[in-house]
């Protein structure tokens, strides 16, 4: 997996390309964590090409940390991820956005 980090003012855009798994997941962490005075955090997932749980656990701490703040805007989801987000419901609790509208 490679993460391209962005800084755009207040905001935080980390690039995700490769799968996101147990190996992978706490370098994901990493970035995450060196993006917490951020305001804004926007996962883009473009080249993103799976997720595991343990994946899905990083995105959720992430949510949560950055709903204090500006918020965490998943955008460009590929759809073998989005059936993933789809199955275990996180469809629901992220903000995720293809071509710039929110997916509902």
């Amino acid at each position: 997996m490679t993460i391209t980090k962005k800084q755009n003012g207040n905001s935080v855009t980390l690039e995700i390309e490769g799968r996101l798994d147990t190996i992978t997941a706490p370098d994901l962490e990493k970035e995450i964590q060196s993006a917490a005075d951020a305001g804004e955090l926007v996962m883009d997932c473009e080249k993103m090409e799976y997720i595991s749980s343990a994946g899905l656990r990083v995105f959720l701490s992430a949510h949560k940390a950055f709903a204090k703040k500006s918020g965490m805007t998943v955008k460009n989801v590929r759809e073998t991820v989005l059936d993933i987000f789809e199955v275990t419901g996180f469809r629901d609790i992220l903000n995720i956005q293809q071509a710039g509208k929110k997916i509902l």
